[in-house]
């Protein structure tokens, strides 16, 4: 009888082992088939367990294997590398996955049988399939959590502008910054509460959000960062955050084309929105301010000012004060206002921005 010695961790035991009777014990499929048939020479009970033979075929590997390919195993063989292939067999109601793997007994002796070895997957195919499950929803919570993400800084984008938002996401706060010299937009609308309109509420917002979000879009074509909106106000600045020289420019541009759109809208609408607008330039601060609720706005005596102009302006006339005049005077046509006293400024030469001058081509 073949017999095997076992080895213990102390050293050699001098006991023998039958070999049939070791492979008898293991938990995954043996058998030993020759090589011209594949005939079976020798099975363990896992093996028979497994793959029954049947009465009605002989007793070969090809008959018993499910997606065994004889010649592609002879193929491999041949060329001294072992065939291997995964199949499912069902064992009650249950299915069972299986790799197999089929090579010589001695890789030396081309004479020797053929040693087919059957391992039961089930516990790695259920390891991977939680692997892949938990990837998934990882991933899964990985797209929500940065849709998420996307959603908050697109919020925050419409209420402090991009460069003060990054320096948010990377430090937690925000440096108040004094600008030098910028320019100051601000605008609202002709007995706006007298208006039809303002006594349906829905139509109301449905207007002034038309009216703000092209306002927002002509903002972004000329360099301007719209700060606010405080009911029918809107409030633009150029030169902060980024710094410009061409800031007066920027929103002298931006304030006529704010009133030409208007222009446009009120000739196909019946409802007419009349605005005035005042502009100025001079030194501000910008900040985000809150805690709970952040705000990027401005501050100081240059905004003040654009208040000021705003409330000097005729309906559908820009003013601007003669600092902002002297920056865009040989770009612009402006018109003498004459001088007014502005309340905490003094006697100002005041001008209204009529339009942009044409540039040679």
């Amino acid at each position: 009888m073949t017999t095997l010695k076992v080895v213990s961790d102390n050293g050699t035991i001098d006991t023998t082992v039958p070999l049939r009777q070791m492979l008898q014990t293991l938990n995954y499929g043996v058998a030993l088939v020759n090589r011209e048939k594949f005939e079976t020479i020798f099975e363990n009970a896992k093996f028979f367990q497994w793959f029954p033979p049947s009465a009605e075929e002989e007793d070969r590997l090809p008959n018993r294997l499910p997606d065994f390919k004889a010649e592609r195993a002879v193929d491999r063989i041949k060329r001294g590398r072992p065939y291997s292939f995964e199949c499912q067999i069902k064992i009650g109601a249950r299915t069972v996955p299986l790799t197999i793997e089929i090579k010589p007994l001695a890789a030396d002796d081309e004479d020797s049988p053929l040693l087919v070895e059957c391992k039961d997957m089930s516990k790695q195919k259920e390891a991977e399939y939680m692997l892949a499950s938990y990837s998934e929803i990882s991933e899964k919570h990985a797209r929500e959590l940065q849709r998420e993400k996307d959603r908050v800084e697109k919020l925050l984008l419409n209420v402090m502008p991009r460069s003060v938002y990054e320096e948010m996401r990377e430090y937690g706060t925000s440096t108040p910054q004094k600008f030098e010299c910028a320019s100051v937009l601000m605008l609202d609308f002709v007995n706006f509460t007298e208006m039809a309109v303002a006594q349906d509420p829905s139509a109301l917002i449905s207007e002034l959000n038309d009216i703000f979000s092209a306002f927002d879009r002509i903002a972004e074509m000329f360099d301007c960062e719209r700060i606010k909106t405080i009911g029918d106000a809107y409030m633009a600045v150029s030169g902060v955050p980024e710094t410009t020289p061409d800031h007066a420019q920027n929103i002298a541009r931006l304030a006529l084309r704010m009133r030409r759109y208007l222009e446009k809208r009120n000739a196909a609408h019946p409802e007419q929105w009349l605005c005035r607008i005042g502009i100025n330039s001079g030194p501000l601060i910008g900040s985000i301010v809150g805690v709970q609720k952040y705000v990027y706005d401005i501050f100081g005596p240059g905004v003040n000012l654009a208040a000021r102009m705003e409330a000097f302006a005729d309906p559908m006339h820009i003013t601007l004060c003669e600092e902002t005049y002297n920056l865009i005077d040989n770009q612009f046509i402006c018109s003498p206002k004459g001088e007014f006293e502005v309340k905490g400024f003094g006697n100002l030469s005041l001008y209204d921005l009529e339009g942009e001058i044409a540039r040679a081509r």
